[in-house]
C-alpha cells in the first residue's frame, strides 16, 4: 500500500533511523531527526509504503541493509524504515520515482527472482528514462532455463533486442562488447530448437585474427581454429547439457564453424545442373540465370559463390543416379522413422551420412523426388512424339529400305497410320509393317518417303536397334510430348510387370545404350525413377524367327521403371489394363547407397529461389546448400568483408532465422578493408522484416569498469580529428577485440 503527501517547503529533511548494516530491532521506532534545506523548487513529498506480511523485508532491504543503501545512493530521497513500512521523503519528482522502484522491486519478489544490486540500478536506470516497459517485465523475461539457472535480458536494450529476435527473420546485434548480443542470441537458438521450431543450430564467426599466421600455428586445422570458437562454446556448454554437445554434432544438429567453412556447400564447377533449355556446368552458372527447382519450374539463380579446391564425394542412389559434391553440401533426406512418425524432412550434410547410410541391412536416407515432371519450354517438332516412340521401340529406320514397324498389336498399326501423314502402314504378313508413302497422280516417284525425311532430319536415318537415340527435340520438351513418346516406346518394346503381393513395375528393353540412358532420363524427368541391368548377348539362347534359330548380336538393356501417380505409362489398352489390375506402380522412391572419396576439385555453390532451396542436378538428383529450418548467428561480424556479409546473408533459406552480432568500434581486418557490418547498415537499414538492434556501454552486464573503459574508448575517438575509412581503427593497426 502506496500513501502520499505534500509537505511544506520549510519541512526538515529527516535521514534513516539506523545506519546501514546496523541490525534493526523488529518493529523499533526511528525519532532521531536532523534539520537540512529545502529543495530548490521548494516542493516537498512524502509517501508511506506498506509490505505486506508476506513479503520478507530482508529481500527487499537486503542482508544487513546492502540493497536499502543502493537505493539511497542513488535518489535525492531520505529512505525511513521502521517494521514493515518505508518512508520515502524528499523532492516530489524523487519521491515518486523511489516509490515506482519498491513497486518494481515488490513485482520482482513476487516473481520470484531475486533481488541484487545490479538489478536495482538496472530498474533505476530504467524508470529514470521514462520507458512505456516497466522494469519488472524487463527482468522477469525468461528466455531459457537450463541446469538450474534462468537466463534473462538485464536492460531494456537487451529486452528490445530479445523481442526483434523473436518478430524478424533477420536480425543485427550491433554494440561493444559484454552487453549479451551472442549469449542472448544463443540462449534464443537454443530455446527454439528446443522448441522444435528450427531443426538445428549454426553457430559461426570469421577467423580473421589468425590471418596468413594460421598455417604457423601448431597443431591440426581445428586445432588451429578452435580458439576463435571458443566464445561459441562456452555459451553453449552453459545453455546445453555438455554430456549431450558432442552427440548433436555429430549428428549435425549444432554445428560451429568458421564463416569460410559454413559457406563451403558446394559441387565441382563441371557438374551438369538442369536448366530449361537443357543441362549446363554448375561453374558457367551467373546470377539470374534459371534452373529447374524441385517442382518441375523453373527458380532464379540468387548467387554464385567459388569455393576454391575441396575434398569431393560422389554420392550414388540405389537406381544408379550420382552426383560429385563436397563433405558439407546439403541433401534434403527422410528415414523410415522419420514417415512412420510423420516427421519432416531433415537437411543433413554429406559427411554427416558416411558410415551411416545402413539400418538393419536397408538403406537409411531416402531422397526426395520431383514433385511435378519438369517443365520445359514447347519446341516444334516434326514427327507426332508418340508415333516417334513406337518407331524407336518397334520400327526400322536404316533409310536402305523402306521403313517398317513390326507388332503383334494391330491397335498399334492403326494408331501409327492416324499420326503419320501421307503414310500408309500395310501389313506385309505375320507381325511386320511397311510404311509407304502414299502417292498422288502425277508425283514423281523420286520423293522421298516423309517417314525417312523426318528420320533424316531427326539425324536417326541410318540407325540400327544398337545405335537408337531420342533426339534433343523430343527429350527437352513439353511434358505432354515426353509422355506421349514414353507411352509410344513402352507400347511397343516394354510392358508391365506383375508380381504376386506387389504393386506392377514397368519394364522396358533395348539393344541401344543410348536408348537405354535416354529412356531413364525420360522417366526421372517426369518424376520416376528407373534401373537398369544387362541381358549378355553371349550364352543366350537364341530366339526364333521364320522357323529357325537367330543368335544374338548385341547385349539387352533391361529398364525396370516406377513412374508416380497420375502419369499413365501405356495407351496400348491391354497393357493398360494389366497396369491397372496390378495396382499400378506403387510410389518411385530414390535412397543413398554409396558415398565413396572422389579426389579434389575446384568448387562452386549457387543458393536458388525455389522455396525448399532444391535444385535439379546431375542423373535429376534435388540437392541444394542454403540453410533451411536453421538458428543461424554470426559472431564478430565487424570482422567479415562486404563479400562475405553478402554471401552469409543470401544463404538464408526458408524457416530459418539469423542474428548477426559485432561492434563496429573494434575491426580486425587489414588496413583500408572495408567492414562487412559497416556497410550492410546502410544497404539494409528499413527493409521488412530486418531489424537492427543498436546497444550501449549502459547494456554491459560485464564488471562496471568494461562500461566506464567503453565510454572513455568512445570519448577518445570522439575527440580525434582525423576522418578514417571504413573497417580500421586508425591507431597504427587493427584494434584488438574485447573478451
Amino acid at each position: 500500500m502506496v500513501q502520499a503527501g505534500n509537505m511544506g517547503g520549510t519541512q526538515p529533511k529527516t535521514r534513516r533511523d539506523r545506519k546501514a548494516g546496523a541490525k534493526r530491532p523488529q518493529g523499533r521506532a526511528m525519532a532521531e531527526s536532523i534539520q537540512t534545506d529545502t529543495a530548490p523548487d521548494g516542493a516537498r513529498a512524502q509517501i508511506k509504503i506498506v509490505i505486506p506480511d508476506d513479503h520478507s523485508m530482508v529481500a527487499l532491504l537486503g542482508s544487513r541493509d546492502e540493497l536499502l543503501e543502493v537505493v539511497e545512493r542513488a535518489f535525492d530521497s531520505d529512505v525511513h524504515v521502521r517494521g514493515n513500512e518505508i518512508t520515502i521523503t524528499g523532492r516530489a519528482e524523487e519521491t515518486e520515482l523511489a516509490a515506482k522502484l519498491f513497486e518494481e522491486l515488490l513485482a520482482l519478489l513476487k516473481s520470484g527472482t531475486p533481488i541484487t544490486p545490479d538489478a536495482i540500478e538496472r530498474s533505476i536506470a530504467m524508470l529514470r528514462a521514462e520507458t512505456a516497459e516497466r522494469p519488472a517485465e524487463v527482468l522477469t523475461l525468461d528466455i531459457l532455463s537450463s541446469r538450474g539457472r534462468t537466463i534473462r535480458p538485464k536492460t531494456l536494450n537487451q529486452k528490445h533486442y530479445v523481442d526483434e529476435i523473436d518478430k524478424h527473420t533477420i536480425v543485427f546485434g550491433i554494440g561493444p562488447a559484454g552487453t549479451g548480443k551472442t549469449y542472448l542470441a544463443m540462449a534464443k537458438a537454443v530455446k527454439a530448437l528446443q522448441a522444435k521450431e528450427v531443426n538445428r543450430i549454426i553457430l559461426t564467426r570469421p577467423a580473421v585474427e589468425a590471418g596468413e599466421r594460421l598455417g604457423f600455428l601448431p597443431g591440426t586445422l581445428y586445432e588451429k581454429i578452435d580458439p576463435y570458437l571458443r566464445p561459441l562454446y562456452d555459451a553453449l556448454h552453459d545453455m546445453v547439457d555438455p554430456d549431450s554437445i558432442p552427440r548433436l554434432m555429430a549428428a549435425g544438429t549444432i554445428e560451429v564453424a568458421p564463416l569460410a567453412y559454413m559457406r563451403g556447400r558446394a559441387q565441382p564447377t563441371f557438374m551438369p545442373v538442369l536448366t530449361p533449355d537443357g543441362w549446363r556446368p554448375i561453374g558457367d552458372l551467373r546470377v539470374g540465370d534459371l534452373v529447374i527447382g524441385s517442382n518441375g519450374e523453373p527458380t532464379p539463380v540468387l548467387g554464385v559463390y567459388p569455393q576454391g579446391e575441396k575434398d569431393i564425394y560422389r554420392v550414388t542412389a540405389q537406381d544408379g543416379a550420382w552426383t560429385l559434391c563436397c563433405g558439407e553440401h546439403l541433401w534434403t533426406v527422410r528415414t523410415a522413422a522419420d514417415k512412420r512418425r510423420n516427421k519432416p524432412w531433415r537437411v543433413m550434410e554429406t559427411r554427416e551420412m558416411i558410415g551411416n547410410l545402413r539400418a538393419a541391412h536397408a538403406r537409411r536416407y531416402e531422397l526426395p523426388l520431383l514433385a511435378a515432371p519438369v517443365h520445359f519450354p514447347e519446341r516444334e517438332v516434326p514427327m507426332d512424339p508418340y508415333a516417334l516412340g513406337l518407331l524407336l521401340g518397334d520400327g526400322c529406320l536404316t533409310g536402305s529400305t523402306t521403313p517398317s514397324f513390326a507388332t503383334d498389336d494391330p491397335e498399334l498399326a492403326v494408331a501409327l497410320e492416324k499420326l503419320l501423314p501421307g503414310v500408309e502402314v500395310r501389313h506385309k504378313g505375320g507381325v511386320d509393317y511397311v510404311l509407304n508413302r502414299i502417292t498422288e497422280p502425277g508425283q514423281v516417284i523420286t520423293i522421298a518417303n516423309p517417314v525417312t525425311a523426318v528420320a533424316r532430319e531427326l539425324g536417326l536415318c541410318g540407325t540400327r536397334s544398337s545405335t537408337k537415340f531420342i533426339p534433343d527435340a523430343y527429350l527437352y520438351n513439353t511434358v505432354d510430348v515426353r509422355l506421349a513418346l514414353l507411352q509410344g516406346l513402352l507400347d511397343s518394346d516394354g510392358g508391365p510387370v506383375t508380381q504376386a503381393d506387389r504393386t506392377c513395375r514397368i519394364q522396358f528393353s533395348t539393344a541401344s545404350i543410348l536408348l537405354r540412358d535416354d529412356v531413364i532420363a525420360l522417366v526421372r524427368s517426369l518424376g520416376g525413377v528407373a534401373y537398369t541391368r544387362r541381358r549378355l548377348a553371349e550364352g543366350r539362347k537364341p530366339g526364333r524367327a521364320n522357323g529357325r534359330d537367330v543368335g544374338y548380336r548385341s547385349d539387352a538393356h533391361i529398364v525396370d521403371i516406377r513412374l508416380p501417380e497420375g502419369v499413365e505409362p501405356f495407351r496400348l489398352i491391354r497393357k493398360r489394363e494389366k497396369y491397372h489390375a496390378a495396382g499400378g506402380g506403387g510410389r518411385p522412391m530414390r535412397f543413398i547407397d554409396e558415398i565413396e572419396p572422389a579426389g579434389r576439385e575446384e568448387c562452386v555453390c549457387i543458393q536458388v529461389a525455389a522455396e525448399d532451396s532444391l535444385y535439379v542436378t546431375q542423373d535429376y538428383l534435388l540437392t541444394h546448400n542454403t540453410l533451411n529450418d536453421s538458428f543461424i548467428i554470426l559472431d564478430e561480424a565487424q570482422n567479415t568483408s562486404p563479400e562475405q556479409m553478402k554471401m552469409f546473408l543470401t544463404r538464408l533459406g526458408f524457416g530459418s532465422k539469423v542474428v548477426v552480432t559485432g561492434d563496429v568500434t573494434q575491426v580486425d581486418l587489414p588496413s583500408g578493408q572495408r567492414s562487412g557490418l559497416r556497410v550492410v547498415q546502410d544497404i539494409l537499414e528499413g527493409l521488412d522484416d530486418i531489424a537492427f538492434c543498436r546497444l550501449t556501454s549502459k547494456d554491459v552486464v560485464r564488471h562496471k569498469l568494461v562500461s566506464a573503459i567503453v565510454d572513455a574508448y568512445s570519448r577518445y575517438d570522439d575527440a580525434q580529428p582525423a576522418q578514417l575509412p571504413q573497417g580500421t581503427s586508425g591507431r597504427g593497426g587493427s584494434r584488438k577485440r574485447g573478451r
